[in-house]
């Protein structure tokens, strides 16, 4: 793959695969980095790091990059797939993971797989119950303008 700095050589063989098939999804889009984190939720640095397998990317950022390739649903599911057995592979980092106490031990993963959606990745049913919530306060907004509106006309005439 020519442009793409080497992968590291400790990478497992999965997470390996898995970034080269996400490089070559991405060469497909032919978008720059730049682009690539203007139409999704993830910037230029996230998608330079997934791509250079220096940390594993968010199941909702390989979908992203999925629905912007144009894949089918059957292709997004393997996708899907593969970053679940690249994620199971990626090496951890070794930071200090604090127990209960507060205090400093183990190691702990570093690796959110289900990170905050952004409004326009969320499913239909959780978007809609947020937009139930806005309407009536948007409904009283508007009545309160409309009653200033006439109250000082009366006022005024």
């Amino acid at each position: 793959m020519s442009g793409w700095q080497a992968l590291p050589d400790d990478l497992p063989p999965e997470a390996r695969h898995f970034v080269e098939q996400l490089r070559q999804l991405k060469d497909r889009t032919g978008l720059s980095l730049v682009a690539l984190g203007a139409r999704t939720a993830y910037s230029k640095s996230s998608w330079h790091r997934y791509l250079n397998a220096t940390q594993p990317p968010p199941r909702q950022a390989v979908a992203a990059l999925c629905r912007i390739a144009g894949l089918d649903t059957t292709d997004a599911q393997r996708f899907d797939v593969r970053w679940e057995l690249a994620v199971q592979a990626w090496p951890r980092p070794a930071t200090p993971a604090r127990t209960a106490e507060g205090e400093q031990g183990g190691t702990g993963e570093q690796y959110e797989d289900e990170p905050t959606l952004p409004w326009w990745d969320e499913p239909p049913g959780e978007r809609a119950s947020g937009m139930n919530r806005l309407l009536p306060a948007a409904a009283l907004l508007l009545v309160l303008v409309l009653l200033l509106g006439v109250a000082g006309a009366v006022a005024s005439g």
